[in-house]
């Protein structure tokens, strides 16, 4: 196993050097690079369960709490398959052996972590929300493209699989929005019709006790960059979601899946919103509480309303002047899959991550587009946690409240810096 002082002085060399393995660019003769992308996993707990079978050879493993590392391990086959675990993130990307970091920790962690992997060469597939705050995304993307790096973040419906409660991929609602079948300024309201009730579940605990960190946890690394509060539970593993310092309940945890498509219909990649007004009650500082309804509004007119409390159970999913589209692809358009089926598909991409791997080409969802409904969902959390009205400027990303502008740029603890 790497040292911790050979992982920092090798970290140091990469920062300056971009590293494209012959394995991945196919040269050499060697066995194809779908079959020799090599990987390694940070973060052992449920969500990495979907990124073990994921293409490529998986090297390592890091995890702070050994339960999590151990059962991961052993599922994998662990040393005898030639994977290796770690504690410290940093000795696993160190590794010069190693072309892909999974980021699947708690969102507090992506940024640096996503950062220090472009550093030293590695390209990243990041859970999402992409980043906990505006600054935090703003510095990821700023080191993928220093660095030449390829990046996924892991949601997938603008580019396959039925969208939530519609039967139909994104690419079909895509269509009739970029053909103006439904007229413009468009409407978005999503709601429990469409699966949006999850939320509710992912609050926090505001009478939480100090207990005991167990022995297999490394709580202060856990912590890494979040302030310093005593230990208890509920606020890691399955249940951080509850709490502001690691990400923001569950607009953080499933935001982005929800939320990305609908930049993607709309055609707003480049944008956010200029305004996002919340109607909830006052939030406490540290755990995260319930709310009932987001607005938010582009420049153009167009609009999405996250319907939390389910009120409009019979509002459409997307709608225009010209019609609307409800759950399972009814509309009020006559004919309108015949209409989609005789009309251009958007523009193609690449949904492939291997292939983006080869060909230094983006990925469909990557760093650029990942930001801005990263954005998206930051404005939410942030609007939520102030329990007040904002307005945005996507060209100098701030917004018109300063509390709200320093949260987009949160301070890490030391010795943790972007």
């Amino acid at each position: 196993m790497i040292t911790r002082r050979q992982s920092l002085k090798s970290l140091a060399a990469f920062a300056t050097v971009q590293i494209v393995p012959s394995r991945v660019l196919g040269l050499g003769g060697q066995t194809p690079p779908s079959e020799q992308i090599t990987r390694g996993i940070i973060g052992c707990g449920g969500i990495s369960a979907s990124h073990l079978g994921m293409p490529g050879k998986l090297l390592a493993l890091c995890d702070v709490d050994k339960n999590h590392l151990t059962a991961r391990m052993k599922q994998t086959g662990g040393e005898a398959k030639g994977i290796t675990g770690y504690e410290d993130f940093r000795e696993m990307i160190a590794r010069e052996d190693i072309d892909v970091i999974h980021v699947a920790t708690p969102p507090h962690w992506h940024a640096l972590m996503a950062i220090e992997a472009a550093k030293a060469g590695k390209d990243i597939w990041c859970e999402k929300p992409m980043s906990r705050t505006i600054g935090e995304g703003v510095a990821m993307v700023k080191a993928v493209e220093a660095q030449k790096r390829v990046f996924r973040l892991n949601t997938w419906f603008r580019f396959k699989d039925n969208f939530y409660g519609m039967g139909v991929p994104v690419k079909q609602l895509k269509k009739a929005a970029m053909h103006d079948l439904l007229g413009w300024p468009l409407k978005v309201t999503v709601s429990g019709v469409t699966g949006f009730d999850w939320k509710f579940y992912w609050v926090g605990k505001t009478d939480l006790a100090e207990q005991p960190v167990p022995p297999q946890l490394n709580y202060d690394m856990w912590l890494g960059p979040a302030p310093k509060k005593p230990y208890n539970a509920h606020r890691t593993h399955g249940t951080f979601r509850g709490y502001w310092d690691y990400d923001g309940g569950g607009l953080g945890d499933m935001g982005q899946h929800y939320l990305d498509p609908v930049q993607y219909i709309l055609g707003k990649d480049g944008e956010a919103p200029i305004s996002v007004e919340i109607d909830a009650d006052p939030q406490d500082d540290d755990a995260v509480g319930t709310w009932r309804r987001m607005e938010f509004t582009y420049a153009d007119g167009c609009k999405i309303i996250l319907d939390g409390e389910n009120k409009d159970k019979n509002a459409a999913y997307i709608e225009g002047p010209k019609g609307k589209i409800f759950k399972s692809f009814k509309s009020d358009i006559p004919d309108i899959e015949k209409k989609l089926a005789e009309l251009p598909d958007p523009e193609p991409q690449i949904t492939d991550f291997h292939e983006s791997i080869r060909t230094r080409k983006p990925f469909a969802l990557n760093e650029k587009n990942g930001f801005w409904s990263c954005t998206l969902v930051n404005m939410g959390v942030t609007a939520h946690r102030l329990n007040k009205n904002l307005k945005f400027d996507s060209k100098t990303l701030r917004f018109d409240d300063p509390t709200a502008n320093e949260l987009n740029h949160a301070p890490m603890r030391e010795p943790w810096k972007i």
